[in-house]
């Protein structure tokens, strides 16, 4: 704890006599001669996250377990006790008042992950289910069609409902029509 003076008296500031932690890990780092940059291709952590972090931003961090996975990275990058680290900067949240409720926010974003692939998930299954639908009523009027036919070949009057020439125009309607429905279906999901 370090005591200053001001105008109105002694305030006391809750830094430690070293600096403050930011302060402390940018040191440590420019100590060993390790850029930003490198601990960013390490770690694979954003470098505007770990700049962050050594200006004592904490706001911009992701919060919660992601935080404090951010400062075990930076200090296993730069040769540092990830535990000790840890500690010191939830200690260094909770004294510039910029921590959250870690378990509040980690909660809601786990929860907004799944409920997007739940819908994500759904949509698809719907496209299935309309797709199956699509393919069953193909299947039963091609089934129809036959039927008919069948009959009508036996009992001798097919040729003179249908003329030969308009079951293959028709067929190649039903034909591109049902192509393009397909098309159309696949090209959603």
């Amino acid at each position: 704890m370090v005591k200053v003076q001001s105008l109105q008296g002694f305030l006391t500031l809750l830094r430690s006599p070293m600096g403050s932690f930011g302060e402390d890990l940018r040191k440590e780092r420019v100590a060993r001669g390790i850029a930003l940059e490198d601990i960013a291709a390490v770690t694979k952590i954003s470098q505007r996250h770990l700049v962050a972090l050594e200006q004592e931003r904490f706001r911009l961090l992701p919060g919660g377990i992601l935080s404090k996975g951010i400062v075990r990275g930076y200090a296993g990058a730069v040769g540092l006790d990830p535990q000790d680290w840890t500690e010191r900067f939830l200690a260094a949240t909770s004294a510039t008042g910029q921590s959250e409720d870690d378990d509040t926010n980690w909660t809601a974003f786990a929860s907004n992950v799944g409920k997007a692939r739940l819908l994500r998930r759904e949509a698809i299954e719907v496209r299935l289910r309309w797709v199956g639908v699509v393919l069953l009523m193909l299947a039963v009027a091609v089934a129809a069609f036959f039927t008919v036919r069948y009959f009508g070949l036996r009992q001798g009057w097919w040729h003179a409902l249908v003329p030969a020439r308009g079951v293959a125009i028709a067929m190649h309607g039903i034909w591109f029509s049902a192509r393009g429905l397909v098309s159309h279906a696949f090209s959603r999901a």
